[in-house]
């Protein structure tokens, strides 16, 4: 998943759900979103954090 498409499903997935959502790098390079009460991994590979709820 590119950068731009990362975030634009980070953002949507976050407005969505009203829920933090993280943005991070797996171990082959590869970005990915998820909850943020889901994620359990490294913190150095978050990427972006996005909060709906941020002002």
């Amino acid at each position: 998943m590119s950068v731009n498409d990362a975030h634009a499903f980070a953002f949507s997935l976050a407005t969505t759900l009203m829920a933090t959502i993280i943005i991070f790098q797996a171990g082959d390079g590869t970005l990915s979103v998820t909850p943020a009460c889901e994620y359990d991994g490294d913190p150095a590979a978050i990427v972006h954090e996005i909060d709906p709820f941020a002002p």
